[in-house]
């Protein structure tokens, strides 16, 4: 299992999803495109949504205004990550 930061340049449906399982890395907890054993797995350490999170957003308003807003990772998700620590 691998925790990823991505990057994205257009707002396409599902392209994260789709690109990390096409590149055999799943979205943990991803019905989809997933991987079943390894959700049932990450959903007995608590996992009860797609490990899935906008950790910050920039973009700049019509007349050129930079914008930009950031969020912690969610404590449910915190959490699962403390589970799967060694």
């Amino acid at each position: 299992m691998s925790l990823l930061e991505v990057t994205l340049h257009t707002g396409r449906t599902h392209q994260i999803r789709v690109h990390a399982a096409y590149a055999g890395h799943p979205v943990a907890g991803d019905e989809k495109y997933g991987d079943a054993a390894c959700n049932a797995a990450l959903r007995a350490r608590g996992l009860q949504r797609m490990f899935l999170h906008a950790h910050s957003i920039s973009f700049e308003w019509p007349g050129g205004v930079p914008f930009s807003a950031s969020a912690p990772l969610p404590p449910d998700l915190a959490a699962v990550l403390e589970r799967l620590a060694p």
